[in-house]
């Protein structure tokens, strides 16, 4: 409901600017084109995601060590004891292979925000305007859909260019053990490919693609809904940015939650191309989401989901501190 009726909302309010008639409007529209940089968009995200990363990544680690155990090589032969929660994760992470260990992969994870930011300025209205134009007032219900289908085919189209990034980030977290498969990024890219082929490295784009669409329409949808009633919005103060905070919490652990099945097929998939052909477990999404269900049970799409929605605190940050930016850059302008 959130993420359908706050992207619908949105785009119609964003629409209100873009087609109405009051030259007062049409005033703001252009003088708010003027005054924001795409530029300072692409280092304020940048900046923001970079930081938020590198604080939650212990819990991503953990996550992803949780989320993924049930098809690691090393666990599944006995070499490797299973996690018996989080706790039991983070420790033995400490103890057995360092603390330094809940930041591998961090780097790759940190690097592909800004060609993610700069895809998604670069190919949003280039895609839109591909899409049919209908009219708001009487074709409501295709220009919504038009809106959306756009949104959805750009944040593909992004997602498809930096989806090795999120490979390389996924393999490297998972990589358990005190003899690592992979010495680091260039390492991992270059024996996947070896091993299994380039496009293994587009394992479990689909479920990808697909979470990806119901995180952020539910993410955005649900965080512009609430900010609406938000009367701290533009306050500056420690109530205001508190305020603010909870309503990205909000926002980021439901979006999270919605999403988290996708997820874990996707990282599922992803690490099956880091296996040699005779271990692999799943051929596909289909096949993936039925052995999960059937082994598993429904609770084995959610392993990992309570780090998950505590590492989504640092998405929270992402959006407090890159509305906190913008904030500045309009005082200051």
């Amino acid at each position: 409901f959130f993420c359908a009726m706050g992207i619908i909302s949105k785009l119609v309010f964003d629409q209100q600017f873009l087609t109405s008639t009051d030259p007062s409007l049409e005033i703001i529209t252009m003088a708010q084109k003027k005054e924001v940089n795409p530029l300072i968009n692409l280092a304020a995200g940048g900046i923001s995601g970079a930081v938020s990363k590198t604080i939650t990544a212990p819990l991503e680690k953990v996550k992803l060590a949780i989320q993924n155990q049930d098809s690691n090589p090393r666990i599944l032969s006995g070499e490797m004891k299973r996690y018996t929660g989080m706790g039991d994760c983070f420790k033995r992470h400490i103890t057995e292979l360092g603390a330094s260990s809940l930041w591998r992969g961090n780097f790759a994870n940190c690097i592909r925000y800004v060609p993610t930011a700069a895809c998604n300025l670069a190919f949003k209205d280039t895609i839109k305007q591909m899409f049919p134009k209908y009219n708001k007032n009487t074709d409501f219900g295709k220009f919504a859909l038009s809106q959306i289908s756009s949104g959805a085919a750009a944040g593909g189209l992004t997602n498809t260019l930096v989806y090795p990034l999120i490979y390389i980030r996924t393999v490297l977290g998972a990589d358990l053990g005190a003899v690592k498969q992979y010495n680091g990024m260039a390492d991992c890219l270059v024996k996947t490919v070896k091993a299994n082929g380039f496009f293994s490295l587009y394992n479990g784009i689909g479920p990808s693609t697909v979470g990806i669409v119901v995180y952020r329409g539910t993410q955005f949808g649900l965080q512009d809904t609430i900010k609406a009633f938000n009367p701290y919005q533009k306050d500056v103060s420690f109530i205001g940015i508190l305020s603010k905070f909870i309503v990205a919490q909000i926002a980021v652990s439901a979006s999270g939650i919605v999403s988290y099945p996708f997820d874990t097929m996707q990282r599922r998939l992803q690490i099956e191309a880091s296996k040699p052909a005779e271990e692999q477990i799943y051929s596909g999404m289909g096949d993936c989401f039925n052995k999960i269900l059937k082994t598993e049970g429904p609770k084995g799409f959610f392993k990992g989901a309570l780090a998950n929605i505590l590492r989504g605190t640092g998405a929270a940050i992402v959006l407090v501190m890159y509305d906190e930016i913008m904030n500045m850059v309009e005082r200051s302008s």
